[in-house]
């Protein structure tokens, strides 16, 4: 199984920014996927979730209005929009899939993880 991000970089307080994140091996049709994010010196924590067709997201309250997620089954890829990036916003965003209850979307267990790509917005 590879879940691979991509799209982050540098950019300026205000801008936007979409990330994605392929996935291979796995039905990625039958897995609810998130995006967790881990700034320099703090723990991991969740950003967004997609339930496994798409009809159910959530958010955590930090991004919430300003960041969309987003699935295409048919290009096992997840995406997330991010709009009004703040400096607060920078971290590595990574990307994880799981099955099981929606209810623990937020604090899993996730069965896999991807690499994570770096976002930095800048003040």
């Amino acid at each position: 199984v590879q879940l691979q991000a991509s799209g982050g970089g540098l950019v300026q307080a205000g801008a936007s920014l979409t990330l994605s994140c392929v996935a291979s091996g796995l039905a990625f049709s039958g897995y609810q996927m998130g995006w967790f994010r881990q700034a320099p010196g703090k723990e991991r924590e969740f950003v967004a979730a997609i339930s496994w067709l798409g009809r159910a997201t959530s958010y955590a309250d930090s991004v919430e209005g300003r960041f969309t997620i987003s699935r295409d089954n048919a290009k096992n890829t997840l995406y997330l929009q991010m709009n009004s990036l703040k400096p607060e916003d920078t971290a590595v965003y990574s990307c994880a899939g799981r099955r099981g209850r929606w209810a623990a979307i937020q604090r899993g267990p996730y069965e896999y993880w991807g690499q994570g790509t770096l976002v930095t917005v800048s003040s």
